[in-house]
């Protein structure tokens, strides 16, 4: 995703924190693709982004039911695509 212009500074992708300078979203957007970022499906989407807030990103995970946030159906066809242990 291209880091665009916003109100208040730059933001890499559609939600999420405003940066001060495009050098520092272009940053979270690397940070973001290294930590695994569209690889592996929701649930290792979920832990690459508790890992990153741990790290002091300053996103938030979004609350159940608004834009953007995984629905239950989306829970539902991931569980059907776990590898069995």
């Amino acid at each position: 995703m291209p880091v665009r212009k916003v109100a208040g500074g730059y933001k890499w992708g559609s939600t999420g924190k405003v940066y001060k300078t495009k050098a520092e979203a272009e940053k979270q957007g690397r940070a973001i693709y290294a930590s695994g970022y569209a690889k592996g499906g929701l649930y290792a989407n979920i832990h690459a982004k508790r890992k990153r807030i741990a790290e002091g990103s300053g996103e938030k995970m979004r609350k159940p039911g608004s834009k953007g946030a995984p629905t239950a159906k989306a829970f539902k066809q991931a569980a059907k695509t776990t590898k069995k242990r």
